[in-house]
């Protein structure tokens, strides 16, 4: 039985499922468009026969394998994680399945994933480009007619789908809320690294979601009449030993910082932790609003205020904008812009007046 499972080809199913042997390749090579009554018919037909896709004649066939190739900066990131879900989900409804590359937030990995991932013939790709200033490597992707959606980050030097969040809106909301409660000394805080640890120039940033916050942090505070801002923006928390000199700088400020904004929820985990372990209180002595609905922001005491980004949404809409152009969608480019609003908890209060 085995050995007849395994001499079977397209044209048997094709015939089974009383279709066009062009139609069920599609089906079963997952590119293309069939009717959902040929999709069906193709599937159970498969399914009878005990019929095994082989992905290397597959590939051969089409130029493309079932793969999606998703490359993300930080894999352990919840933000990475949630969103990576989304996009399985969705891909795996598609009959696609995905393989996934970490780049560290290092253009030099990235490069080499999209050239391993162009080497095994991937349908397409889901990428969170890590310098937007850096881009022929996607660029050469699309030329030779491999999709690609970017997530997270929005370059429009890059003709691509993009997925992200209102970033500059969602520090806007967030700077506003904390004005309403007497906060003008206000820290935001990245893991941005940068050669002398200040803020340099905003085009100098490569990812974007990082210039699009910076940027609405700079324009909110200058418009509540702060000056120099930018001395506000504290750079370099990538692990806990730098997160600890952030938060020892920022405590030695004067006139006092009385409220910090954590970029990213590893860095928010780190700056409450710090606070904790030298004894300020939440909200009494310092506000703290970390960007991410992280479940150890709804288990702290007081529990953290968060710009809450639907991850798994945004990983849904990157894996359905890609399905949609490998179905021949021809149309231009779009940004997708998904909302962050804020969910306030117990860890904004009143600035303290020292």
């Amino acid at each position: 039985m085995s050995g007849k499972k395994s001499s079977l080809t397209v044209a048997d199913v094709a015939r089974a499922a009383k279709v066009s042997k062009a139609t069920a390749a599609r089906v079963l090579g997952g590119y293309g468009i069939a009717s959902e009554t040929a999709r069906k018919a193709v599937l159970e037909a498969a399914e009878t026969l005990g019929y095994q896709p082989n992905d290397l004649a597959r590939s051969m066939s089409t130029g493309r394998s079932g793969l999606v190739g998703v490359i993300v900066g930080d894999i352990e990131n919840a933000f990475f994680s949630q969103a990576v879900r989304g996009i399985s989900d969705t891909l795996r409804a598609a009959d696609l399945n995905l393989i996934i590359s970490n780049s560290s937030e290092r253009l030099s990995e990235e490069i080499e994933m999209v050239s391993v991932l162009l080497r095994q013939r991937v349908a397409g790709l889901i990428v969170a480009p890590t310098d937007a200033r850096h881009l022929d490597h996607l660029k050469a992707a699309l030329a030779a007619g491999t999709p690609v959606v970017t997530l997270d980050r929005h370059v429009p030097e890059l003709e691509a789908d993009a997925i992200c969040g209102d970033d500059r809106e969602s520090v806007g909301r967030v700077l506003r809320r904390l004005h309403e409660v007497g906060h003008r000394q206000i820290a935001y805080v990245t893991a941005m690294e940068t050669t002398d640890g200040k803020l340099g120039k905003l085009e100098d940033i490569g990812i974007s979601a990082v210039r699009e916050r910076i940027t609405g942090f700079l324009t909110h505070m200058r418009e509540a009449g702060v000056e120099k801002p930018a001395n506000l923006v504290f750079v370099g928390a990538t692990g806990d030993d730098e997160t600890s000199l952030v938060v020892t700088r920022i405590l030695e400020r004067s006139p006092p910082i009385t409220a910090i904004l954590a970029s990213d929820s590893l860095i928010g985990a780190r700056i409450f932790r710090e606070l904790s372990d030298r004894g300020l209180k939440l909200p009494q002595e310092m506000s703290l609003v970390s960007w991410f609905d992280a479940d150890w922001t709804r288990v702290t005491s007081p529990r953290i205020c968060v710009v809450d980004q639907p991850t798994y949404r945004f990983g849904q809409e990157a894996a359905e904008r890609l399905i949609a152009r490998l179905k021949g969608d021809a149309s231009p480019p779009q940004v997708f812009v998904i909302p962050t609003p804020l969910l306030e908890r117990g860890s904004i209060g009143a600035a303290r007046s020292d």
